[in-house]
């Protein structure tokens, strides 16, 4: 199914989607950042504490925004479910996906946004490895390089960063894909079945500081795995 000629549309909302798991140490912060930055188009923050054990859930109940909805887990189910709960709610225009840490800075959405404003393309992607302070260990470079590598391979289109956390799209690419994926798969999953579609993904340079495991840093090399199992996957399944 080729939907890559969707009409022009003039956007006025932006969804952001926030998977939130053990990370009360950063939670307030990243919030702050979020509802700081200056944007053409009206925001809206969907949080979703998926199962924290700490004192995030604390942490969330004293933000009082109005553009802030908190969503909640009773227990821990991934990435991927926190997002699927939150995409069943999201009604922006425009969706974007930020982590609940440090490594990813709001101050970037603008240049997220702003070829998708200009009608260059329906899908965003930001690039963790043309931008400043990337700090990423060996292995996790090495491992970034590898999905992304076989991403293009198998789809036939030069993706350089599958793993960003930083997806920008327009709603109307995601209203057909039913996403499966609980846990970090569902990176690897979003990208084949946008891909499958017929859309490109243009990659902006964003910034980013990387975090190891004693920070909080959960993907492993396990995940890695999985995400190779979830491009070949769903290369060949028919359904979105």
């Amino acid at each position: 199914m080729i939907r890559r000629d969707l009409p022009t549309m003039n956007y006025k909302s932006l969804t952001v989607l926030m998977p939130v798991f053990n990370e009360e140490a950063t939670i307030r912060e990243i919030v702050a950042r979020c509802l700081q930055v200056e944007l053409p188009v009206k925001i809206d923050l969907i949080i979703v504490d998926d199962g924290s054990g700490d004192l995030t859930s604390q942490a969330l109940a004293g933000i009082d925004d109005p553009r802030v909805r908190v969503l909640t887990h009773s227990h821990n189910q991934g990435k991927g479910a926190a997002l699927r709960t939150g995409l069943a709610v999201a009604t922006g225009d425009l969706l974007i996906i930020q982590d609940a840490d440090l490594e990813y800075d709001p101050s970037d959405w603008s240049s997220l946004l702003a070829p998708v404003l200009e009608g260059r393309t329906k899908v965003v992607y930001g690039n963790r490895f043309g931008g400043k302070g990337q700090n990423m260990s060996g292995l996790h470079l090495f491992g970034n390089r590898l999905l992304s590598l076989v991403t293009s391979l198998l789809y036939a289109r030069k993706v350089s960063d599958m793993e960003t956390c930083y997806k920008l799209f327009d709603r109307r690419v995601i209203e057909p894909i039913h996403v499966i994926s609980n846990r970090f798969d569902f990176e690897p999953e979003i990208t084949a079945k946008v891909l499958r579609q017929g859309f490109d993904i243009l990659e902006v340079p964003i910034n980013y500081a990387g975090r190891d495991f004693a920070d909080g840093k959960k993907i492993t090399w396990r995940d890695g795995f999985a995400a190779v199992r979830a491009l070949v996957r769903f290369r060949f399944t028919k359904s979105l």
